[in-house]
């Protein structure tokens, strides 16, 4: 029983961290082109230097 003393905590921190890190990424623009990054890997074209 004491377990759960520590356990429940560490469980809603790490929530916490998880729910702050998707909000931050939200935020900084993460999720804004989620369709050119998947093009960017098909695409056999080099790059010009």
């Amino acid at each position: 029983m004491t377990a759960l003393a520590w356990l429940i905590p560490v469980a809603l921190f790490l929530g916490l961290l998880g729910l702050a890190a998707f909000l931050w990424s939200l935020r900084s623009g993460q999720f804004e082109d989620l369709e050119g990054a998947a093009w960017r890997a098909l695409d056999d074209e080099e790059e010009p230097d």
